[in-house]
Formats: structure tokens, C-alpha cells, sequence
């Protein structure tokens, strides 16, 4: 036995996995309806803004999609894929603005202080929140805030500090709460940022770097790059750093960065430049095979068109050889 869905016959059989067929019955459709023109098929669960994703009742609207009145569909309001938990339809974007995930790290800037939180810039579409319970006080001490902390919030993180985070979860509105409390994260020293589209960014088990020639580069999962010659980009002393130096924690205007270091920095941000304008992807391993590609070059003439795609296929090249060996 089967069922017509539109103009394709469907086995009663399968109709157990009717999400996903249903898709592709639209699909089909769409696709039957742009023969004349050409257009070439896209993914079975890719949708574009004004796309019906189905037409079956039941379903709750998620993130990227609205009901529409006339005939109760549900339709996507996103470029991207459609994904789907038990009766619960979301689509999730694929360009523009980014869109955190439980465990990511992130580079951002803090824009506000507030009631016990800071407001952080992350380069989404809601500014992330950093509870005061969720940083490590600067005495080290494991207790409760109190309204003393609550007072000297200012003191450990003021408007316009840089600091580097993990998204400990995301709250009902798709803001994105942060946290802390580990070693590797807090407020970041003197160093350089530069902003990338966050599709570049590869997926790693580690986004903190400290590279050979002493910089060391922090590569947030959203799209900002922190670049600083310092130890894991961090301030000395800070978040329960073991090495705390003698006689107090250093200010930012104390720390001495040499001409070397600054023309580091500024080498390792033109060689990601490179690697953004050739919508390459960005990780540990693509930022040292341009670095080492710059070396022949003053950095003031990585900044010139010609050369920008000369490193560029130097690292394709040697990327896509690192390909053909791992399939080998």
C-alpha cells in the first residue's frame, strides 16, 4: 500500500520516518518546479528563509521557524539545516551570525557591569552572560558571594577588558551563559584582536596555543582571534595562575611588551587575514603553515593582495597533502 504525498508515492512502510521524507518530498517538488531554470539540488534537511519544512500538525516551533496562518505549516525563517529532538523543530544557521554550543571556547570583550554579571560581547546575536558565582575570586577562596564581591566587581573585570571563556550553557532566549573557573581561562593580557567570520573556525580538542617564537593565540570558536605574547594570553597572577608573581598582581600599563614581540603579533594577525580573505579554515595547524610561509616577507608586506594569496596557496596546498597522506 501507499500514500501520495503531492506527486511522489510513498510505502506506508516508512511512513515511521515521515520527518525526514516529507523534506525530501518538498524538496522534490521545489525541485520539480525549477527544472526549467536549472538549479541544482540542494541537501535533503537544507532550507532557505520562506521554505516549508512540513505540513504535518504536532510539531513545535524552535529556534529559525514560524507557523504560518494561513494554512499552519511550519516554515523556516533561517538559512541553514533543520534539526529535530522528539517534536521539536529548529533550524540552525549556517552563516553570519554564530550561534554557541554547550562547551565552545570564545573570545570576548566585556560591554557592562551589572548585578552580579557582566555582559560579554561574543559576536552573537545576544551578548553572553558572566555570573559573578561563575569566575574564580581572585583570593582563591572556594565560598558564596557576598555583597563585598558584588562591590569590587569592577576590580576584577571592568568595561572593555578582553577576557577568554567557556559557554557553560544557553538560556531559553539562545543568550549564552559563560564561565571561568578553570586555569586556562580569565582576563587576557596586552595583545592584538581580529575578527573572523565564525564558519572558519575548526573544531579542535584545544583553541589555546602557545606557538615556538613565544606568542601564543587563542582561537574562539566565535569568530575572534586573540593574538598576545604572553603565556596563554592571560594576565600574570590571574584566575589562580600557580606562578603568581611576588609583590602583587601587575596592571596592564606595567607589562612590557619588546619591538620583537610586537612585530610577532603583528605577523601571526596578517597571516590570519590571509587565511580569512581565502575562506580558509582557521586552526593551529593552517596559522603555522602561513606563518611559516610569511617568514620570507616584512610584515608590513603581508598586508599587499599578491601576497595575501601567495601564503593563501601555500597553505592549501600543503593542507590538501596532508589530506591525500591521511587517506593513504
Amino acid at each position: 500500500m501507499a500514500i501520495m504525498v503531492g506527486d511522489i508515492k510513498i510505502p506506508s512502510a516508512l511512513l515511521k520516518s515521515s520527518f525526514d521524507l516529507r523534506i525530501k518530498s518538498i524538496k522534490k517538488e521545489s525541485q520539480d518546479e525549477d527544472e526549467g531554470s536549472g538549479s541544482s539540488a540542494d541537501p535533503a534537511n537544507f532550507i532557505t528563509p520562506g521554505r516549508v519544512i512540513t505540513r504535518e500538525v504536532g510539531f513545535m516551533r524552535g529556534h529559525g521557524t514560524y507557523t504560518n496562518v494561513q494554512d499552519q505549516c511550519l516554515v523556516g525563517s533561517l538559512v541553514g539545516t533543520v534539526e529535530r529532538v522528539n517534536r521539536l523543530i529548529s533550524v540552525k544557521g549556517v552563516g553570519g551570525v554564530y550561534y554557541g554550543e554547550v562547551g565552545d571556547v570564545v573570545v570576548g570583550r566585556i560591554t557592562k557591569v551589572m548585578q552580579k554579571r557582566w555582559k560579554v560581547d561574543i559576536n552573537s546575536r545576544l551578548d553572553g552572560i558572566l555570573l559573578l558565582s561563575s569566575i574564580n575570586l581572585p583570593t582563591g577562596e572556594l565560598r558564596r558571594r557576598s555583597a563585598e564581591d558584588e562591590l569590587a566587581m569592577r576590580e576584577i573585570l571592568k568595561e572593555g577588558d578582553a577576557i577568554s571563556a567557556e559557554i557553560q550553557s544557553v538560556y531559553n532566549d539562545g543568550s549564552l551563559a559563560l564561565h571561568t573557573r578553570s586555569v586556562k581561562y580569565g582576563k587576557l593580557g596586552p595583545g592584538t584582536l581580529i575578527k573572523v567570520s565564525s564558519l572558519l573556525i575548526k573544531r579542535r580538542k584545544n583553541h589555546i596555543h602557545n606557538l615556538p617564537d613565544g606568542a601564543s593565540i587563542i582561537i574562539g570558536n566565535n569568530g575572534y582571534v586573540w593574538i598576545s605574547p604572553l603565556a596563554n594570553g592571560r594576565m600574570p597572577g590571574t584566575n589562580l595562575e600557580e606562578e603568581n608573581p611576588e609583590g602583587g598582581k601587575p596592571t596592564l600599563e606595567e607589562i612590557r611588551v619588546s619591538t620583537a614581540d610586537r612585530a610577532n603579533v603583528a605577523r601571526l594577525r596578517n597571516c590570519i587575514s590571509a587565511l580569512a580573505n581565502s575562506w580558509l579554515p582557521i586552526y593551529d595547524t593552517s596559522v603555522m603553515y602561513a606563518y611559516e610561509a610569511s617568514k620570507r616577507y616584512e610584515v608590513g608586506e603581508l598586508l599587499r593582495p599578491g601576497v595575501m594569496n601567495e601564503i593563501s596557496e601555500v597553505v592549501r596546498t600543503r593542507m590538501s597533502a596532508d589530506a591525500v597522506e591521511t587517506v593513504e
